[in-house]
């Protein structure tokens, strides 16, 4: 997505109308064939009315031309996308092939919902929930405004039972179960809670549509004689730079010299937003300097990814007028002239930071991960928690019948030339998430961290963080699997800025 809207919504090789379709099935010419380095006799390819087989077409063959592993794709006719059951199975066989390297564990088709949650709005229960080192199920955050956050939710909450069933983690039937009733689509969900005036109440919360605000906490400490702010950002949205840039002149009055940026459970969003806070952070000593390129599939720079012109959409031009553009009409090259080199600009009146510390966890992702990469070599940073998740490719959508494809097309490089970090970004204090405290509470393990090296200087020492726990007897490594398997949050790096035309 490019922070616009498609106004038309065409497949490769039959366009929609209406209901219905126009039937068609183009085979490529040679020329468009060589274009993936790959010749093609696409004798399976053959003209059919069949929508679903259509959509698998479309799948692989945008993939083919703007899939960031599409160098060594096989032919069409070897890989077949229309013998397979599903396009979720035509995506896995594509995120398996060797040229991916087994790197890809990013790509996924949406119903749209994406879109929606990029620009602020979601239409979930709006909390979300982990074990804790005591092997209790915990609220880990919810939204203001949300029918959780209506409700009275707060992180730290124990829930015991979810939908009249227990949440102990005993079977994977109890996983499914939280699963389904957490983050499902069902229309409500019954929750039992233990508040942290050990009270209980039962509650049932109805999905609703509400506005995101990211922003879940803000503060300012003092850290002997430093002022420190403290900010949780919980997913990039496009609404929400206007928030950052309130919460940041909050953070100038006060003094603040070092942060806290809390970004545990941030799965990215926003490639836009995510420039915009790193410019809040940034020194102004580096403006005009290189933040970081984008480096996009090498079949889209040379200008050969020619099925994006099937990707359309309506924007002005310079002269005002609106006219009717595709994808393909962009210039991907890895230049600042293609809008793909990206400069400091400093942003807001909060300057003379001396140190950032982000805490994290393996959710992490994506543009939380492009806002650290950014300032690594500009500044002293310090990460706190788990390692990251690991994804330093983004995409924008691919509009396909009435979903969206999300594979990636491109990768960001800082400053220093690196942003190879597909295993996740390694942390200077490894400590688990600490569930039991609210967000801000200076006594919560991974915020007393960064309080604690701000006042002297280096990290306090945890030697339990990886035993058996005292209440449960589970070790942490089993507790994070299970959290794991509760991991929903949205990872993804999305092209929201406009590029430039070719």
């Amino acid at each position: 997505m490019f922070g616009i809207n498609y106004t038309q919504k065409i497949f490769l090789g039959f366009l929609m109308v209406s209901s219905g379709l126009i039937i068609s099935c183009k085979k490529n010419t040679p020329a468009e064939d060589s274009q993936s380095g790959v010749s093609e006799k696409n004798d399976l390819q053959t003209p059919t009315s069949n929508r679903s087989f259509l959509t698998k077409d479309s799948i692989f063959l945008y993939a083919k031309q703007t899939y960031f592993w599409n160098i060594g794709m096989p032919a069409y006719d070897d890989f077949n996308p229309r013998k397979y059951s599903s396009n979720e199975q035509v995506l896995a066989a594509l995120k398996a092939l060797p040229s991916t390297g087994g790197k890809d564990k990013y790509s996924f088709i949406d119903d749209g919902s994406v879109a929606g949650q990029l620009s602020g709005v979601s239409g979930d229960y709006g909390f979300s929930a982990n074990y804790d080192s005591g092997d209790l199920l915990r609220v880990k955050y919810v939204y203001g405004g949300s029918p959780a956050g209506v409700a009275g939710l707060k992180r730290g909450d124990v829930i015991s039972r979810v939908n009249g069933r227990t949440t102990l983690r005993t079977s994977q039937t109890d996983i499914d179960n939280l699963n389904d009733g957490i983050f499902g689509s069902n229309p409500t969900i019954s929750l039992t809670i233990t508040k942290a005036d050990q009270s209980i109440q039962n509650l049932v919360v109805a999905r609703g549509s509400y506005n995101i605000n990211p922003i879940l906490f803000t503060n300012t400490y003092n850290a002997g004689n430093k002022k420190v702010g403290y900010i949780v950002f919980n997913s990039f949205t496009t609404n929400s730079v206007p928030l950052l840039d309130a919460a940041f002149s909050k953070f100038a009055t006060d003094g603040v010299t070092e942060l806290v940026v809390d970004l545990r459970y941030n799965g990215g969003g926003s490639v836009a937003t995510s420039e915009a806070f790193t410019n809040l952070i940034a020194p102004s000593a580096q403006n005009g300097k290189i933040m970081y390129t984008t480096y996009w599939t090498k079949t889209m720079q040379d200008h050969q990814a020619t099925i994006l012109q099937n990707q359309k959409f309506y924007d002005t031009n310079s002269s005002g007028i609106k006219m009717l553009y595709s994808m393909f009409d962009y210039d991907y090259k890895p230049i600042a002239a293609s809008g793909n080199q990206k400069f400091f600009k400093k942003r807001g009146s909060l300057n003379g930071l001396t140190r950032v510390y982000f805490l994290v966890t393996g959710s992490t992702a994506s543009a939380s991960e492009l806002l650290i990469n950014n300032l690594k070599p500009v500044m002293d940073v310090k990460l706190i928690g788990r390692k990251t998740y690991g994804k330093p490719v983004g995409f924008f959508s691919i509009r396909i019948d009435k979903s969206d494809l999300y594979i990636p097309q491109f990768q960001t490089k800082n400053s220093a030339d690196f942003g190879d970090y597909f295993d996740g970004m390694a942390v200077d204090k490894d400590l688990a998430d600490d569930l039991t405290s609210d967000f801000g509470n200076p006594a919560e393990s991974l915020l007393a961290q960064a309080l604690n090296y701000s006042s002297t200087g280096r990290f306090t020492s945890f030697t339990k963080e990886n035993a058996l726990s005292s209440t449960s007897g589970i070790s942490r490594e089993q507790i994070d699997q299970v959290n794991e398997k509760l991991n929903h949050e949205f990872k993804g790096m999305i092209e929201t800025r406009k590029p430039i035309l070719k």
